[in-house]
């Protein structure tokens, strides 16, 4: 997918720019509550399940706010349907995503060769902060579904840890994700596993998407990022922040260690690194809408699978999740599912570098008892869940 990874919108400047220009008017900001997009750019907290997860056919106006021409007959906006449904690979295929792909797995192939324990503690340090910190938490949790509110200073540092795991900019990751939810296993979804396991694993990235759908897809699910000069910094120089990183653990293992402990740094730290953060994420997308058991009846296919939860620091507890996007928790319904991203979370709210945390009113456990939602918000019409109710209090 062109942008996905490598590959910049020509117009990214101006379409940042309109974007920054119409949040102000809107009164949206950069710090702006963009907790996942349901309809018609309503947060999906706020609107009912039933409305996200309707049915493959014949919910097309009321997703689409009854814009019938602007929507696709099996139910997701055409216009930002940026992989035709039809003929995904009709507009061929995106060599920059499919080069940037298999460099680093390339290089993950040569790890046996340079290990060393420099190697081992560059791998396992920035695995942590890549991907439990840079996606899971700063991606995921923070940026997509603004399940808790941090400072500005932060939100970029987190961010900027997301850039080097590998999975794209800040802007297309979120906007991506937020469409997957709008239309989880549904027509519009980029990456479900009713399309091919192994579409929805990794494949979905290769074909090139179509313009203008893809800047459509761009400007309507991602418009506060787009107003952040930061975020769109970070989308221009995505490459660079790589060949960056690459240059200082070689740099740094050269100095301190000789030239071998330098390559396998870079190998190990960089390449390999990137690709078992890459894959733990990919696993969410299709391990566990295909695999695992549901907390909740929603309309997905969307389940809670062990072994994820635990690859995934907490974003293997998927069911949870798409049953309540916008909390900050997404395990302990069960007593099994441990979700470290959140006790992170806990953690920086006992630091003072977290508040607004999204939680479950009350004691949402098994009992299922209810509460109210935050003053202002609709409350949803939850589907009958398995485990617990739909009350949640930001705190």
């Amino acid at each position: 997918m062109s942008e996905l990874l490598l590959k910049r919108d020509r117009k990214g400047k101006r379409l940042g720019r309109e974007a920054a220009g119409e949040a102000a008017v809107e009164g949206t900001g950069v710090e702006a509550d963009a907790s996942a997009f349901g309809a018609e750019g309503l947060p999906v907290e706020a609107m009912s399940i039933s409305d996200q997860t309707r049915g493959r056919g014949g919910g097309a106006e009321e997703q689409a706010g009854g814009l019938a021409d602007r929507t696709s007959p099996g139910g997701g906006r055409s216009d930002v349907q940026f992989l035709d449904p039809k003929r995904p690979w009709a507009n061929g295929l995106d060599w920059y995503v499919i080069a940037w792909l298999g460099m680093i797995h390339l290089g993950a192939l040569a790890a046996p060769w340079f290990f060393s324990w420099q190697g081992l503690a560059a791998f396992l340090a920035l695995t942590w902060l890549t991907g439990p910190l840079g996606v899971c938490l700063g991606y995921h949790r923070l940026l997509t579904h603004s399940s808790f509110q941090t400072f500005r200073w932060v939100r970029r540092v987190l961010a900027t840890l997301g850039v080097l795991a590998g999975e794209g900019p800040p802007i297309t990751w979120v906007s991506v994700h937020r469409q997957h939810h709008q239309h989880s296993d549904r027509p519009g979804d980029p990456h479900s596993p009713r399309d091919g396991a192994w579409w929805s694993h990794m494949v979905w990235l290769f074909p090139r998407p179509r313009q203008p759908q893809f800047r459509a897809m761009i400007e309507r699910y991602g418009k506060d990022l787009l107003a952040d000069p930061y975020m769109r910094l970070l989308d221009r120089t995505f490459l660079l922040w790589h060949l960056g990183l690459a240059g200082a653990l070689g740099g740094l293992g050269w100095l301190v260690w000789g030239p071998a402990a330098a390559w396998s740094m870079i190998v190990w730290g960089a390449a390999l690194r990137m690709v078992y953060v890459l894959h733990v994420t990919w696993l969410v997308n299709s391990a566990s809408h295909m695999w695992g058991y549901r907390n909740f009846e929603t309309k997905d296919d969307s389940r809670n699978l062990w072994w994820v939860g635990l690859l995934a620091f907490g974003e293997g507890w998927h069911n949870n999740h798409h049953a309540h996007p916008g909390r900050a928790r997404h395990g302990g319904y069960r007593w099994w599912e441990i979700d470290l991203t959140y006790r992170t979370i806990c953690l920086m709210e006992k630091l003072g570098l977290a508040w607004g945390v999204v939680r479950p009113r009350g004691k949402a456990s098994a009992e299922g008892r209810t509460g109210a939602q935050p003053e202002g918000a609709r409350q949803p019409e939850m589907q009958e869940p398995l485990a617990v109710a739909p009350g949640d209090r930001v705190s």
